[in-house]
Parts: C-alpha cells; sequence; structure tokens
C-alpha cells in the first residue's frame, strides 16, 4: 500500500526534476511526506535524519543527475539527511567512470552506510560489480571480514547480490564461514546469504549447516528463513528444520 502511495505521487508530479541551482537538501525536502517519514523511522530504529523521500522519486533523480555532472554532486553532496546519503550511493552505485575511481568513491562511502536500507539499495545498485566481477570480488574481502557492523553487511550483501552463482557459492561460503560478524544488521546479512546459497546449492550449503560453522543466532536466523522461502522444497525444509539449535 505504502509503495503504491509512492508511485501513485511520482506520476503526480510527474517526473521531479532535479535543479542543480537549489541546494540538494531543499529540493529533498520539498519531495518528503510526513507519513512516509514516520513509516520510515519505524523501519530504520536509530535512524534520525530521515525526511521522508520515497525510494522511486530517489531513483528518479538519480537518473537526472546522472545526464549531468554526477561528480560535481558528490563533491557537493552532503550527509546530513538520510535520503541525502542514499542518493550519493544510488548515483555511484550506477555511474559509469574508471574502475579504480569507482572503488576509491565506493570505499570513501561505504563509512557513511549507518542503516541497511542504504547498505541494501546501494549493494542492489552497484553496476560495477557486474562489468568487473573478479576485481570487487577483491575488494570486497576486507568488508566481509571486518568487525564493523555496516562495512560487514556491506561486504555480505554484495555477496549474496552478485556471487551466487553455481560458480561462486563455494568461495562464497568459505568467506560467510570466515566473517567476524557481530552486530545484529551483519549477522542477519550473513543468515540471509547462508539462506541463498541454500536456495541456489542445498548441496553446497548443507554440509556448513550441519557443523559448528556461526553462532547459534545466524545459524538459525539462516535456517528459518530457508524454511519461510518458497524457493526450498518441503523436504529439504524438514531436513534443515532438525539442524536448528536450542538456544
Amino acid at each position: 500500500m505504502q509503495f503504491a502511495k509512492g508511485v501513485a505521487q511520482l506520476r503526480e508530479n510527474a517526473k521531479p526534476i532535479w535543479n542543480w541551482q537549489t541546494p540538494h537538501r531543499q529540493q529533498l525536502e520539498t519531495l518528503a511526506e510526513d507519513s512516509y517519514q514516520e513509516f520510515s523511522q519505524r523501519l530504520l530504529p536509530g535512524t534520525s535524519n530521515i525526511l521522508g523521500v520515497r525510494l522511486p522519486i530517489l531513483q528518479a533523480l538519480t537518473k537526472q543527475i546522472l545526464k549531468g555532472d554526477w561528480r560535481d554532486y558528490l563533491s557537493n553532496a552532503t550527509d546530513e539527511t538520510f535520503e541525502e546519503i542514499m542518493l550519493q550511493g544510488l548515483v555511484l552505485g550506477s555511474a559509469n567512470a574508471d574502475t579504480n575511481e569507482l572503488l576509491e568513491r565506493t570505499a570513501n562511502f561505504v563509512p557513511k552506510i549507518d542503516n541497511w536500507s542504504v547498505c541494501d539499495s546501494f549493494c542492489a545498485g552497484y553496476k560495477l560489480a557486474k562489468r568487473q566481477p573478479e576485481v570487487v570480488w577483491n575488494f570486497l574481502l576486507p568488508y566481509i571480514s571486518s568487525e564493523l557492523e555496516f562495512e560487514c553487511r556491506f561486504g555480505v550483501v554484495m555477496l549474496l547480490d552478485y556471487y551466487t552463482s553455481e560458480k561462486d557459492i563455494p568461495r562464497t561460503l568459505i568467506q560467510l564461514s570466515q566473517t567476524k560478524a557481530t552486530g545484529y544488521y551483519s549477522k542477519m546479512a550473513v543468515a540471509w546469504a547462508i539462506s541463498i546459497c541454500f536456495v541456489k546449492s542445498s548441496q553446497a550449503t548443507l554440509p556448513y549447516l550441519k557443523k559448528p560453522v556461526w553462532d547459534d543466532f545466524t545459524h538459525n536466523k539462516a535456517i528459518q528463513k530457508i524454511i519461510e522461502s518458497n524457493r526450498v522444497p518441503l523436504g529439504s525444509k524438514s531436513l534443515v528444520r532438525n539442524l536448528k539449535r536450542s538456544v
């Protein structure tokens, strides 16, 4: 329902126009909704700088920024609100530039991530991972092993978005088994990634679930997500259900 309202507003306003002469935050404030701000704050507890601009609107603005001087936009963007940081991530993820430049900009952006929404949206739109998968894989390794909650989540969500093909699952599972995730959102990302690996290849993933690889919370959350998946056969769900740990 909330998404439908957002789409309806986007259509009503046509496409919001990015004005290069108007301060960034001022533009976003004109597109904000009080009701959506309240909705977003419930989804993102602890994130207090939310204006209330819907994602489809930010995506429409992203396309316009990319047609202009997106480097100038990023150079002048501020980090005062959730939407400003989200918009930076969307622009960076879709920008077309030299690989080294994009990786350097990514390294500078990741410390700004402090919630799952910015993290996951940034990862989902990160086109360089499709163009240069091996380069990005190597870039991700320090993040996957990071003890910082959202650095780790960034690395792990990138794995589940781009490295769960039949060829990649073995090395992805190795990385997931070696994470140092301690924060709630990083552990949830690991559990999510394990479940995706299981959906893609239960044969490769099952041995990891039969061993004490992950802590009880991550292990049981992964099993929960596998059981809840519509893409896992009933027989496989019964098998993993028996692997749940008592805590």
